[in-house]
């Protein structure tokens, strides 16, 4: 379980593909290693992973074939920046929403706008999953926990102040970019549920 509040930016320190399996080396930033254990969950840019190794200064974890169809962890480069959040501890205090670390898609950074003290990002995403995503509700976007500020047809808003931009790695991406997304859990229960409800009827 995550919130969707980054704790580091990471960087890809070394890449081992094979097909569509791959191992990432991440070095850390702000994290300290003793923070992180052999074994523990870990979103790497919302995706949750294993931490498979421990590293001067950063981990490694390894992906499986759905995670590269399903995410954008696939097109990392050594040198790329990634989005660190370690699982949320029992004690820890709950900000954000609630994060699976599941991603269910990509989507596409169409626009970027500048809105006096935000920065509005559009992102189109495929009708299968647009209906999981709501005016005022929730999403992770490379694992950032973020509020929806506008939908129209395929398209999504959200609105990012200063402090995201700097603190994770939405402040880089360009338009074309392709973002790891994951919808609010509680939205697709409800929407499935009534799905179903209809067809039992």
């Amino acid at each position: 379980m995550f919130t969707g509040i980054i704790k580091d930016v990471g960087t890809v320190s070394a890449i081992e593909k094979h097909g569509e399996t791959f191992k990432l080396a991440i070095k850390l930033n702000q994290l300290k290693n003793a923070e992180i254990s052999l074994g523990d969950s870990i979103a790497v840019n919302g995706t949750c992973l294993t931490v498979t190794d421990l590293l001067d200064s950063g981990f490694a974890v390894e992906a499986m074939p759905e995670t590269f169809r399903r995410t954008n962890l696939g097109q990392l480069e050594i040198g790329n920046h990634v989005n660190i959040e370690p699982a949320l501890g029992a004690s820890d205090k709950l900000d954000g929403h609630f994060v699976l670390g599941h991603v269910d898609t990509t989507a596409e950074l169409v626009n970027k706008t500048d809105d006096q003290n935000s920065t509005v990002l559009s992102f189109r995403v495929s009708p299968e999953y647009r209906k999981y995503i709501v005016e005022k509700g929730s999403v992770a976007i490379d694992g950032v926990s973020l509020t929806v500020s506008g939908v129209e047809k395929d398209i999504f808003q959200v609105s990012l102040i200063p402090y995201t931009l700097s603190h994770t790695i939405l402040g880089e991406l360009n338009v074309e970019d392709s973002i790891n997304l994951e919808t609010d859990i509680l939205g697709k229960y409800i929407l499935d549920s009534k799905v179903e409800a209809y067809q039992n009827d």
